[in-house]
């Protein structure tokens, strides 16, 4: 089942000042008000972002968190579909949920973070500020969630501690789709911009204690800003 082309025509273009919000506040409120029915499948990107007068990046954002809401399934070669009217009590990132990086991140993330202080080369130092350079100069939303993810696969990789390395690695998806969806809903790019360089500076002072609380204020920040989307979803 299509989405109706009478849902879809009482549509207007959406204003390009956080666009991806819009997009996405839009179909999230037409979905819990059952105004796009069960199994429907929505518009390809390229439809939706005709509709709505915003580029692709734009509806695929948000298309990816009204997913992580559990409001939408994708299914390649098929479509999106609606399969709940009512967001799950967590976000659903891939094969990892909020709640898996919660109660994992700090176990690896805090003393990775201690470890890449004491460890640090020159080189890493180099890839920590240039990265933090690139998110606080990066407009698009799409590329900011992924460098914000190599951000702390390389605090990881810094850390000289292959393990920590390769975790960090194996939920770099999850880490970066559970961003976006919290920049989306929350607003967190500039707060998380400023926590980064909070972390970077005390590894590059070269302090363990300073860097794991660091890191450990900005992972309970993020988990502030998943508790208040779900709470805002019951």
């Amino acid at each position: 089942m299509n989405l109706s082309d009478s849902w879809t025509a009482g549509q207007q273009p959406i204003a390009r000042t956080s666009a991806s919000e819009a997009v996405f506040n839009t179909l999230r409120a037409a979905i819990e008000a059952q105004e796009i029915p069960l199994g429907a499948k929505l518009g390809s990107e390229a439809s939706l972002a005709s509709t709505y007068g915003v580029s692709r990046s734009v509806v695929r954002e948000a298309l990816r968190s009204c997913a992580a809401l559990g409001l939408t399934r994708t299914e390649t070669g098929r479509g999106t579909f609606v399969i709940s009217h009512r967001p799950t009590r967590d976000l659903v990132l891939g094969t990892f949920s909020s709640a898996d990086l919660y109660e994992a991140r700090p176990h690896i993330e805090i003393p990775a973070a201690e470890l890449a202080a004491a460890r640090r080369t020159s080189e890493d130092l180099e890839r920590l500020n240039g990265l933090i350079e690139e998110m606080e100069a990066e407009d698009g939303a799409e590329a900011w969630v992924e460098l914000d993810a190599a951000f702390h696969a390389a605090i990881a990789r810094a850390s000289g501690n292959s393990v920590f390395d390769r975790v960090v690695g194996d939920i770099r998806e999850a880490m970066a789709r559970q961003s976006e969806t919290v920049n989306l809903v929350t607003g967190r790019r500039s707060p998380s911009n400023s926590e980064h360089r909070k972390i970077v500076a005390a590894i590059c002072s070269s302090d363990a204690e300073a860097a794991g609380q660091a890191m450990a204020e900005h992972l309970s920040a993020v988990q502030q800003a998943v508790s208040t989307i779900v709470r805002s979803s019951k």
